[in-house]
């Protein structure tokens, strides 16, 4: 996460707000299952709560990061419209030619090719930039740039 306040689009504080109320149910969950004194038990059973003493801890540091992000949302205000910012679908051309739709995000799990976070390379260069807008970053393969065709809604396919 950033340290500067970043604005969200409606989406994405839709998104985070879900996450927030699923990881706060799972929590539940875990912390239920913790605490039992009265029954004696084998080092396996110690080992299965510590698990899930590191697991509540997890939930525990998730939910605190998603409640500073909102927050932090709140006081930088309304994402800026025509602009991109986080949550925006934005369509840009890499200096090869190919075109890319994607989404700049909070986080990505998992191989979703479509979702850039706003903290990579290429996310901070598109932040607050505009259809037609060039911008260079820096990969690890060197310098590459791109452009800014359009913002919003994915194109159809």
């Amino acid at each position: 996460m950033t340290s500067d306040p970043l604005p969200i689009s409606a989406a994405a504080r839709h998104a985070l707000e879900r996450e927030l109320a699923g990881v706060r149910t799972e929590r539940e969950t875990v912390a239920a299952t913790l605490g039992d004194t009265d029954v004696v038990g084998d080092r396996a059973d110690d080992a299965d709560e510590l698990r899930r003493s590191a697991d509540l801890a997890r939930l525990d540091a998730r939910i605190t990061e998603i409640t500073t992000r909102l927050r932090q949302a709140d006081d930088a205000g309304p994402p800026p419209v025509g602009v991109v910012g986080v949550g925006s679908t934005v369509t840009v051309r890499f200096d090869d030619g190919t075109e890319q739709t994607v989404t700049l995000g909070e986080v990505t799990e998992g191989p979703d090719t479509s979702l850039v976070t706003a903290e990579s390379p290429l996310g901070r260069a598109l932040r607050g930039r505009r259809p037609g807008d060039a911008v260079r970053y820096r990969t690890p393969d060197g310098e590459a740039a791109a452009t800014v065709v359009s913002l919003g809604e994915a194109p159809p396919a």
